[in-house]
């Protein structure tokens, strides 16, 4: 861990100094509206990274919602969610190129070789997958919910992308998508040019956002804050959110874990330090903070709620952005998988 902190401190300094030089992959699965833990936690990080001038590549991952579901509900509408969420948070289609996994045949393709450099034991300890299964819907692990961190890879890799901005959780993945590509280098590179690159990790330094209930923010848990959320709607789950007894407000994420997430959360939006939000706040006790809190949010969300409204209002814009991201990640796609035929002597 400490040489993945490392290792992000000094890219991100050569992010600075040359952006041009690196290519991102980053995304999400679309099983529910975005939340401000992923504000917070990514698609902010994703629009500063996309500004400082770096490539990215925004997987929608569709196909991977079935790794821990049965079927993939109302699955066209949440694709279409997460493009409104994307355009109004900032992501802009003419710098970021935002595409289904589905829609990327010659991206899934290299799943079969990929599968051929990983072996059944690898796959079965991989922590994150351990996780995964354990807080999994499906009555029995699927195949691909136990090749989840190969299909990773085929994301990662089918671009080419040098970084991949993580959570600590979701270091093993990368880990083994570094391996996979070293593997293959290894047995088809030719003339010592490596096909792949060895992606690293861009260690999110976000901070973790306690949901409603005093657990993970998360979609599947019922205990978010949607960024599609109304101002009423905020300030309901906000007046739901669980505190302490205490009436004086601290922010001691150790001690006070619930208060202090919501006070970090409206330090977040007003651009100030924590212990200052709370020391405002002092003994006027958890009402306070609570108003505080959605007083915050509703204004800061107020541009993005806007500009999400008015993305709404133009659907077809919405689809055409997807379209046109699909093409070109699919002519990247196939220009890798032409190489990857041409090492591994497949071209018939």
């Amino acid at each position: 861990m400490s040489a993945a902190q490392r290792r992000s401190a000094e890219l991100e300094e050569l992010i600075r100094q040359d952006p041009g030089r690196f290519r991102v992959l980053t995304g999400d699965r679309p099983t529910g509206r975005l939340h401000l833990g992923h504000y917070f936690g990514t698609l902010h990080n994703r629009v500063r990274l996309q500004d400082l001038g770096v490539e990215t590549f925004l997987i929608i991952a569709d196909y991977q919602v079935l790794t821990d579901r049965d079927v993939a509900d109302r699955l066209d509408e949440r694709v279409e969610d997460l493009v409104l969420d994307y355009l109004a948070v900032g992501i802009d289609p003419a710098r970021t190129t935002i595409f289904a996994h589905s829609a990327v045949s010659a991206l899934n393709q290299l799943l079969l070789p990929f599968l051929s450099l990983v072996s059944v034991s690898e796959l079965s300890r991989n922590p994150t997958v351990k996780d995964e299964i354990a807080h999994s819907r499906q009555s029995a692990v699927s195949g691909l919910m136990f090749t989840y961190p190969a299909h990773q890879a085929a994301d990662i890799l089918f671009c080419k992308a040098d970084l991949v901005p993580v959570g600590q959780d979701q270091l093993p993945h990368l880990e083994l998508t570094r391996t996979i590509a070293r593997r293959f280098n290894d047995r088809y590179g030719t003339g010592g040019t490596p096909v792949f690159p060895e992606p690293d990790a861009l260690l999110s330094a976000a901070p973790l956002l306690l949901g409603t209930d005093g657990t993970k923010m998360s979609k599947s848990r019922g205990n978010a804050i949607p960024l599609a959320a109304g101002a009423d709607e905020t300030a309901l789950l906000v007046r739901s959110a669980k505190t302490d007894a205490h009436r004086h407000i601290a922010y001691d994420p150790e001690a006070r874990p619930e208060v202090s997430s919501l006070v970090l959360l409206a330090a977040l939006c007003l651009g100030r330090d924590p212990h200052e939000v709370a020391a405002d706040i002092g003994d006027k006790g958890a009402a306070a903070l609570k108003a505080t809190v959605t007083e915050a949010v509703n204004e800061y969300l107020a541009p993005i709620r806007e500009r999400r409204a008015r993305y709404a209002q133009d659907l077809g814009y919405v689809r055409q952005v997807l379209r046109d991201g699909n093409e070109i990640a699919n002519e990247v796609a196939e220009t890798t998988l032409g190489e990857v035929r041409a090492a591994m002597k497949t071209l018939y």
